[in-house]
């Protein structure tokens, strides 16, 4: 799906972590969806006008549209839950949890949900507005006073609520490489660099996804409760929904036995690739869940914080501030093959995307992390929740189902989703190997670097990241990011002084160009990196990283 973009002729990689989040939490909230395959023309026929409150009906050929998904899009597994009219429709797994085995994901196979963790942490921090302990619009540090931001002024005002909207500042996906790939970073420490990543935008003005914001959003309900976020989840929402399966800690998936591989597609191959399994990241993604765990969860968004068998996790006016817009966002065209998509409005709200689909209101949230892509859609007004998780990186699998069911429920005129996401993908790999084709016209193969090879080997540092190793081996160069074991590997000359790191961990697939720039007298002054391919997840922010030598280059 996403090829790399270099001299060499690289092998194309998949779509990834929380950039999936983004570019399909944005697809949610823009209307510019990701992508699918297939060209045949069956799906789901609309259902007749249903009586309210009478029992729903499941999507006609529901099973069969999944299995024409998951054979499209190299997808061994993934669960569906329906929740409709206050009742659990559907919870039901399909394929396999490993590739090269039999095991079935059922309804209470484990999947890690991601980003949709992110309206676990902004329902806790609702739950304690009730309950008077924080307020929304105060100010983080009456709750942290040890938080600081680069901008002193955004330190003072930045409030409860702006950390859950992304109108912080911050660009999308800053600070990011403090946790991902997998850091040695503990939270607190990740949180205590946040003083020195630069906004790139004034506060307020612009919505850009950030993950480092829910980090602090998951301190402030731990100095407020006395309970850290991951206990706070489990004994405050998890417990009182019956949630029994789900785990706040992504960690626990090395415990559990029903549990989904993560897979992704490799250099042309799906294959299985390593979990993502730090617990620093929790409040912004860490939550692993299952379809029938999942199907509770929206039902209790759906029943305004009832409790099905009694009892209340948060009351009505709560469950309406849940469900406001706190970001506009520019609505982009719908793509041409996706013109279902089109949009009237489109925001973010508290840990939660809102736009319009046909008419139609929709909360919806995407997640991904190594091998895991899902997405949750909720309809307040039409009392609908869909819930898809899958066990590869094909966000096209979850977007087909989820449009598919939804039309069937809003008796829409029937549309092939799975042949229209494959001719999107189709049209943006075009685009994107003509950007390959630019960039290697582009590039002067002849150019020399201005330096021996040696002299550029030092130590660099990074005000927010930290050091940055870079290694004469007497053959070539190795770059090595001190606080990231992953992220080490070869430097190939590209032209002039600037080089491309060739990471050793293919599974990463985000190159990096770094290019190295000289003063006066010839010597290192500083040094840029940015990805070399354009489809690189976000959560690799070479861009924001100023490289300056610490000590002259050996």
């Amino acid at each position: 799906m996403r090829p790399k973009i270099s001299g060499k002729k690289e092998p194309s990689s998949g779509l990834q972590r929380f950039s999936i989040i983004i570019f399909l939490t944005l697809l949610v909230i823009t209307s510019f969806p990701r992508i699918s395959t297939s060209t045949s023309s069956s799906s789901l026929s609309p259902s007749p006008q249903p009586a309210k409150r009478e029992i729903q009906a499941i999507p006609p050929g529901l099973d069969n549209l999944i299995s024409r998904v998951m054979k499209t899009f190299n997808v061994p597994g993934l669960s569906v839950a329906i929740v409709k009219d206050g009742q659990v429709l559907l919870s039901k797994g399909y394929g396999v949890r490993r590739l090269g085995e039999s095991r079935p994901v059922d309804s209470r196979t484990l999947f890690g949900i991601a980003s949709n963790s992110k309206f676990f942490t902004a329902t806790a921090l609702a739950m304690l507005v009730e309950e008077g302990k924080i307020s929304w619009d105060a100010p983080v540090i009456d709750y942290l006073p040890s938080f600081q931001l680069w901008d002193p002024y955004v330190t003072r005002e930045i409030t409860v609520r702006d950390l859950l909207c992304h109108r912080c500042g911050l660009g999308l996906g800053a600070g990011d490489l403090l946790w991902w790939p997998p850091s040695d970073r503990s939270r607190k420490e990740i949180l205590k660099q946040l003083r020195y990543i630069k906004p790139a935008s004034s506060f307020r003005s612009t919505y850009a996804y950030n993950n480092l914001m829910f980090l602090v959003a998951g301190e402030v309900i731990e100095a407020v409760s006395g309970l850290s976020w991951e206990d706070f989840i489990e004994k405050r929402i998890l417990e009182p929904l019956g949630m029994k399966d789900t785990s706040p800690r992504i960690s626990d998936l090395e415990k559990k036995d029903n549990v989904a591989g993560t897979h992704a597609e490799v250099e042309g191959t799906v294959r299985l690739v390593k979990p993502f399994l730090v617990d620093n990241i929790n409040p912004a993604g860490g939550i692993i869940s299952c379809a029938d765990d999942m199907a509770r969860w929206v039902l209790c968004h759906l029943n305004e914080g009832k409790i099905n068998g009694g009892g209340r996790l948060f009351n009505e006016r709560t469950a309406r501030e849940l469900g406001m817009m706190l970001v506009a966002r520019p609505v982009s065209p719908a793509p041409p093959e996706l013109a279902p998509l089109k949009a009237s409005f489109s925001g973010y709200g508290h840990g939660i995307g809102i736009r319009d689909y046909r008419g139609w209101k929709v909360l919806q949230h995407t997640g991904g992390l190594p091998g895991y892509v899902s997405q949750v859609t909720i309809l307040p007004d039409l009392e609908l929740g869909v819930v898809v998780l899958t066990n590869q990186e094909a966000t096209e699998a979850f977007s087909a189902i989820t449009y598919s069911i939804l039309d069937f429920y809003l008796k829409a005129p029937a549309f092939d989703w799975v042949a229209g996401f494959q001719q999107f993908k189709e049209r943006r790999l075009k685009e994107i190997k003509e950007i390959e084709k630019k960039a290697e016209a582009a590039r002067d193969s002849t150019s020399k670097p201005s330096l021996p090879l040696e002299k550029y080997a030092g130590l660099y540092s990074d005000d927010w990241y930290g050091e940055i190793e870079i290694i004469w081996t007497g053959e070539k160069l190795r770059l090595r990011f001190t606080r990231t074991p992953s992220l080490v590997g070869d430097m190939i000359h590209w032209q002039y002084n600037t080089f491309i790191v060739r990471w050793d961990d293919r599974e990463l697939r985000a190159d990096a160009y770094i290019t190295f720039n000289l003063n006066h007298e010839g010597a290192i002054e500083e040094a840029r990196m940015k990805p070399v391919s354009p489809a690189t997840d976000f959560s690799f922010d070479f861009q924001d990283l100023l490289l300056k030598p610490k000590k002259k280059s050996q």
